[in-house]
C-alpha cells in the first residue's frame, strides 16, 4: 500500500463513521462570544472558566514583557532561554501551591509526556484512570513500563492493581477534574492507596487548577492532597497558555537533567512568563469571578433539569450532554449553531465509542440570559 493510499483510507474511514475532525477560524469577540465567517455566537465550548483570556491586565503584561524582553526566547531554558520572568513566575507558582519547586513546560502535553518519559524505566509500572487525558495515556503507552489501566474514579480497582503488584516502581495517573466529563478524582483515596503501597502520585489538574481551592489552588488543594508530581496547564482559567510541573527539589533536579521536552524545546517567550505572573494575581483574587461561575453552573444545571435534559453528575464548568450516536451529536451542535450557540459535538476516539456528545463549558464571563438562550436553544433543538 502506497503513503498516498494509506492517507486516502484513514480518511474515508474517519469520515464513514462520522468522526472527521474540522478547524475552523475564529475571532474571540470577549470571554463569552466569538464570531465564526462574520456571524456572531455565544461561545460554549472553550476553557476560559474565569473570563480571563482578555483581561487588560494580562494583555498590558504580555506587552510590556514584549517591549521589555522581545517576543521570544530565543533557545532552550537549558542554553540561553532561561530568564528573569521565568525563574520568577517559578518561584511564585510553587510558593502559591505548597511545592518547593516548579518547572514550565510549553504546553500541558508536552509536560505530561516528559515527565512519564523520564521518570519510568522498565520493570516500573503505570496505573492510570481508564479516562486520562490522551498525553498521560499516550505517554504511559509509550513508556518501557507496564501500563495498567483501573475503572474510572474507581479506588478499589486501583486498590486490586496494586495489590498484586511486585518489584520495579509504581506510579498512578490521574486527572483532577477530567477534561470530558467534567468529574473529579477522588485524589485523597487514590494518594493513601498509591502512598500505601509506596508509589507516587501523579495529577493533571487542568481544569481544576484556577478554579477549586481556596484562591483557586486547584483539586488536591482542596482535597488536602499534595501528590508527589502535580501538572497544572495555564491554557483555561488562567486564560493563557504553557504548563507547569510542582515536585520536589530533587525531582526537579532530575527531570532537569532528564525530560527531553524541556531540554530540547525553545522556552515559552519571557513575555507570557510576565502575563502568567499578572494572571495568577488575577486568579489568586478571583473570589468574585469563582462565584458567578459557581452561579452559572446551578443556573445551567438547574434549567437542564428542569427541561428534562440527562447530563452527567459533572459539578464544574465542564457539563457534557450525552447524545451517544456520532451524526446525532453533529446534527444538534449544528442546530444550535444555527440559533447563535456555539457547542462543540466530542466524538470518539476523544471519547469512549456510543458516548458521543455536546461538551458545554461555562464561564464566569457568561451572563445568566446567555444561559436561559442555550437552555431554550438545547430545547429546541431536540425538537
Amino acid at each position: 500500500m502506497s503513503w498516498q493510499q494509506r492517507i486516502t483510507d484513514a480518511l474515508a474511514v474517519r469520515r464513514g463513521k462520522g468522526q472527521f475532525r474540522q478547524r475552523q477560524v475564529f475571532q474571540p469577540h470577549s470571554g463569552a462570544s466569538l464570531d465564526v465567517n462574520g456571524q456572531r455566537y455565544l461561545n460554549f465550548a472553550a476553557n476560559d472558566y474565569l473570563g480571563l483570556t482578555r483581561d487588560p491586565r494580562i494583555v498590558r503584561a504580555w506587552q510590556q514583557g514584549a517591549e521589555r524582553y522581545g517576543v521570544g526566547a530565543g533557545g532552550s531554558g537549558h542554553v540561553t532561554g532561561y530568564g528573569a520572568p521565568h525563574a520568577a513566575f517559578e518561584e511564585e507558582l510553587a510558593d502559591w501551591l505548597g511545592y518547593p519547586r516548579a518547572l514550565l513546560f510549553i504546553s500541558g502535553f508536552a509536560a505530561n509526556q516528559a515527565v512519564i518519559a523520564a521518570m519510568m524505566a522498565k520493570n516500573d509500572r503505570i496505573f492510570a484512570d481508564k479516562l486520562s487525558h490522551a498525553s498521560l495515556l499516550e505517554a504511559a503507552a509509550l513508556s518501557p513500563a507496564t501500563l495498567r489501566r483501573f475503572a474510572h474514579n474507581q479506588p478499589d480497582a486501583l486498590a486490586a492493581l496494586l495489590t498484586g503488584a511486585d518489584g520495579g516502581e509504581t506510579l498512578v495517573v490521574t486527572e483532577g477534574v477530567f477534561s470530558m466529563d467534567g468529574d473529579s478524582a477522588p485524589l485523597s483515596a487514590l494518594h493513601a492507596l498509591t502512598r500505601q503501597h509506596g508509589g507516587w502520585l501523579m495529577v493533571d489538574d487542568a481544569h481544576g487548577i484556577g478554579v477549586t481551592g481556596e484562591e483557586g489552588r486547584g483539586s488536591a488543594w482542596q482535597q488536602q492532597v499534595q501528590p508527589e508530581l502535580l501538572v497544572v496547564t495555564f491554557g483555561k482559567a488562567f486564560g493563557v497558555s504553557g504548563a507547569a510541573v510542582l515536585c520536589q527539589t530533587e525531582t526537579a533536579d532530575y527531570l532537569i537533567q532528564f525530560a527531553r521536552h524541556l531540554i530540547y524545546s525553545t522556552a515559552m517567550p519571557p513575555a507570557q512568563a510576565c502575563a502568567l505572573s499578572a494572571s495568577l494575581a488575577c486568579v489568586r483574587q478571583g473570589d468574585a469571578q469563582r462565584q458567578r461561575l459557581a452561579e452559572n453552573i446551578a443556573l445551567f444545571k438547574a434549567g437542564a433539569a428542569a427541561r428534562g435534559f440527562k447530563l452527567t453528575p459533572s459539578l464544574t464548568a465542564i457539563q457534557p450532554l450525552i447524545v451517544g450516536d456520532e451524526a446525532r451529536a453533529l446534527a444538534l451542535a449544528d442546530t444550535l449553531r444555527a440559533q447563535g450557540c456555539w457547542v462543540t459535538a466530542i466524538r470518539p476516539p476523544t471519547v469512549p465509542p456510543g458516548t458521543a456528545r455536546l461538551r458545554i463549558t461555562l464561564s464566569a464571563a457568561h451572563r445568566p440570559e446567555e444561559i436561559q438562550r442555550l437552555l431554550e436553544a438545547l430545547n429546541d433543538a431536540r425538537g
